[in-house]
């Protein structure tokens, strides 16, 4: 099974979603995740996933064209900046939405990095709890 999980700008929530897809649901899936635009890898977003155990430092931000012609069987939206935006995509895909708050744009206000921090870890353990709901899909 073929999932893709998107956003906005593929730095964040749709990168800790792929690592998450990896790291529970082994190899009966395929995680990709692309963003309305690339807007480059968040390193905090690296960082506190690394904190869980999952490294997605070698992770790259990517557009849907740079994904060619992959065919998914679930296309995740992750934002709804990027719900609004998704393409139809052709075939038996199956579509769901599950908006996350932006902790870039949190972090953006934080008085302190321990705050910006304390809104991406609070976006990865949210992420983290919806992949293993996801995982009940597979099983």
């Amino acid at each position: 099974m073929k999932i893709l999980f998107l956003c906005t700008g593929n730095s964040c929530r749709s990168q800790m979603a792929e690592g998450w897809a990896r790291r529970l649901l082994g190899a009966s899936v395929e995680p990709y995740s692309a963003g309305v635009v690339a807007a480059g890898l968040d390193p905090r977003a690296v960082k506190v996933m690394a904190e869980a155990g999952v490294d997605i430092s070698g992770q790259r931000s990517k557009t849907l064209d740079d994904l060619g012609e992959v065919e998914f069987d679930l296309v995740v939206t992750v934002c709804d900046r990027a719900r609004e935006s998704c393409p139809i995509f052709p075939g038996r895909v199956k579509a769901i939405h599950r908006s996350f708050d932006d902790p870039s744009t949190l972090a953006g206000v934080a008085r302190s990095e321990e705050e910006a921090l304390a809104h991406y870890r609070r976006v990865r353990d949210e992420m983290r709890a919806f992949v293993e709901e996801l995982s009940k899909t597979f099983k």
